[in-house]
């Protein structure tokens, strides 16, 4: 099922697809929507209802030329989940995802089953003290990559990396939908939000999730980045040992272990709903 809904005032698509009587909910990370999942919900098809969803600004959701916060895209989430999901589901993000998932875990708690974080945003880790100086160099490039979108050539030579790891089908809808001017330009704004949203989540972390938790971690850093990584990983690795039931997992993965290694994050899905199934038999 397709759909287009309004959520506090701005327009979401979402995608349900899968059948069975347990639900999934998930959240991209920043610059991408839906289509980011492409390689892990068709494994699940046959296991649960799965929600994927456009936030406000990306692919098929409308456009917005508000400038929205982390604790505005949590609102999203619960407002769309509250109005698609009718049953108590599992919670999996990506990235900045994780930001808004674990904001967005305030409100639905009670609903949560689970919650998979995949290489999540660590906002404690050293590496985000000055991310507002590393999102201004960002923004400064992606000027450049706006302006560049105009163009399918270079929009793609763009976005080589996202081609190089995604399946081809997923990736040419994410040229289509994403790598597109106001694709970039709601990009910039996300990353404006995270480094907006690092100093008050440092003031005031969002509550642990009291569900079953499972952070996985990619163990391949960026180069250059190797340092920077072990510190995060670090910092994520704290998070997930804070929790009343967290489980923290390398994976033999880049950033994007979705799409490189979908069958770990399909596995970890099944995990969390077959633990929560585990817990209600037992309760009954």
């Amino acid at each position: 099922m397709r759909q287009t809904m309004q959520v506090n005032g701005r327009s979401v698509y979402v995608e349900e697809s899968g059948r069975g009587p347990d639900w999934v909910v998930f959240v991209a990370g920043a610059g991408q929507g839906r289509t980011c999942w492409d390689a892990v919900v068709p494994l699940l098809a046959d296991r649960a209802r799965l929600v994927t969803y456009d936030r406000a600004g990306f692919g098929r959701s409308g456009r917005t030329t508000a400038q929205l916060g982390i604790d505005d895209m949590a609102a999203d989430l619960v407002a769309m989940a509250e109005a698609v999901v009718p049953d108590r589901f599992v919670l999996v993000a990506h990235s900045m995802g994780g930001l808004v998932a674990r904001r967005a875990v305030e409100t639905l708690g009670p609903r949560l089953r689970g919650v998979l974080l995949v290489d999540p945003t660590q906002e404690s880790a050293p590496v985000y003290d000055t991310f507002d100086q590393t999102a201004a160099k960002v923004d400064r490039a992606l000027v450049v990559s706006q302006a560049m979108m105009r163009f399918r050539l270079l929009a793609r030579m763009a976005s080589g990396h996202i081609r190089r790891i995604f399946p081809a089908d997923t990736y040419a809808t994410m040229l289509t939908e994403d790598f597109v001017p106001a694709g970039i330009a709601q990009t910039r704004k996300e990353f404006k939000a995270v480094a907006a949203a690092i100093p008050q989540l440092r003031a005031e972390p969002p509550c642990l999730p009291a569900c079953p938790t499972v952070l996985l971690s990619a163990s391949r850093p960026a180069r250059g980045r190797k340092r920077q990584h072990a510190v995060i990983a670090d910092h994520q690795q704290r998070w997930a040992a804070a929790l009343p039931d967290g489980r923290f997992e390398k994976v033999d993965s880049r950033h994007f272990i979705q799409a490189e290694q979908p069958g770990i994050v399909a596995d970890r899905i099944r995990h969390l709903l077959d633990q929560a199934d585990r817990t209600r038999a037992q309760s009954a």
